[in-house]
């Protein structure tokens, strides 16, 4: 572990000269880069800088304790040992967290599509409560939200809608939002007062950047049509909506949320670019299958993953067993409750396939 850390620490040095020279930001792209490198190794390396001044504190101390011959001062000296001893102890735990191997795409912004499974239009109205919740939640993180694409039902439902989240830590925290949502309540359609069951698909990708894929003209076809709306009526008199087919893979991907028919390419290439390289990732992890155990979940989009059961106020997570009897606070925004055990879960299964 200490010769990893010497190296961040190396690393460390080496991007703060970098940084520093005049033309650093004469490349944007590349000062990108470098920053946000920093930034990831920056807290290690301050951790890992308390953990050798205690660790010289703690050397100090024992080198006096051997020549201390006042009673007072041993018992005041082996009290400080025991303290630095706990609290290096304690270090060492939080830098082998730290030191876990890192999500490719931890810190990447993430574009979250949300769709009605099973369960007609009441699948459709949950859709909206979930989209509702997730925009509460970034809300509270103070991450910005762009819609896509939707496909609304005219009756406050939502039968796909596809939207953006920039964040620093959007993709960590939303990462094992991933697969089936499956609600159980009394529609307000239901007289006989019975308890339906319905499903709603959520998918989390990474936003990726041109970088990460190239998407050559030749491999697209780009098609253009008429903006329509809830019941096909037309609400744009250009031709502004667009559909882009993916050759190689067959992905279609439509937007007709913006006027411009320009800046739906320009939404929907980002939505094609996010799936391919989920598509990538997943292939990747499927490889490494070691890793792959080691995650919350398969993030598989079938996987049913939660229930929302209204009549009981409460939400269960089925990956950990994690049961929450407080269903209001959650649709309203109040994630951290499910987010949290889940990451520390992911944290404990990595420690656990790490040793």
């Amino acid at each position: 572990m200490f010769d990893r850390l010497e190296e961040i620490t190396r690393r460390h040095r080496e991007l703060e000269l970098e940084l520093s020279e005049p033309s650093a930001a004469s490349d944007q792209k590349r000062f990108r880069e470098l920053t946000r490198e920093h930034s990831q190794i920056a807290t290690i390396v301050e951790k890992y800088k308390t953990r050798k001044k205690l660790d010289h504190e703690l050397r100090d101390a024992r080198e006096l304790l051997k020549s201390e011959r006042d009673p007072e001062m041993k018992e005041m000296l082996s009290l400080e040992i025991e303290s630095l001893e706990e609290k290096i102890i304690h270090l060492d735990e939080q830098l082998k967290i730290m030191l876990l191997p890192k999500d490719p795409s931890s810190g990447k912004d993430v574009l979250m599509e949300i769709r009605a499974g099973t369960g007609g239009e009441e699948a459709a109205l949950f859709a909206s409560d979930l989209f509702r919740m997730y925009c509460r939640y970034c809300d509270l993180k103070g991450w910005k939200i762009e819609i896509m694409e939707m496909n609304s039902t005219g009756i406050g439902g939502y039968k796909e809608i596809i939207f953006s989240i920039s964040g620093g830590e959007a993709y960590d925290s939303l990462k094992f939002e991933s697969g089936v949502h499956r609600v159980q309540r009394i529609p307000t359609t239901e007289s006989g007062g019975r308890i339906h069951t319905s499903a709603v698909t959520v998918a989390v990708l990474p936003e990726a950047e041109e970088n990460d894929i190239h998407i050559a003209p030749d491999e697209i076809r780009v098609d253009v049509y008429r903006s329509s709306g809830h019941g096909g009526q037309s609400v744009n008199t250009t031709d502004s909506a667009v559909r882009i087919t993916h050759l190689p893979t067959g992905m279609v991907v439509t937007c007709q949320d913006e006027k411009s028919q320009l800046k739906n390419k320009a939404k929907a290439l980002r939505v094609l670019r996010a799936r391919l390289f989920e598509k990538l990732e997943s292939e990747r992890l499927a490889k490494e299958s070691a890793m792959r155990r080691s995650q919350v979940g398969s993030g598989d989009r079938s996987e049913r993953i939660r229930t929302y059961n209204f009549p009981q106020s409460r939400v269960t997570d089925h990956r950990i067993g994690l049961t929450i009897h407080s269903l209001d606070e959650i649709l309203d925004g109040e994630l951290d409750p499910v987010v949290e055990p889940l990451k520390m879960y992911e944290v404990e299964q990595l420690l656990r396939s790490s040793n």
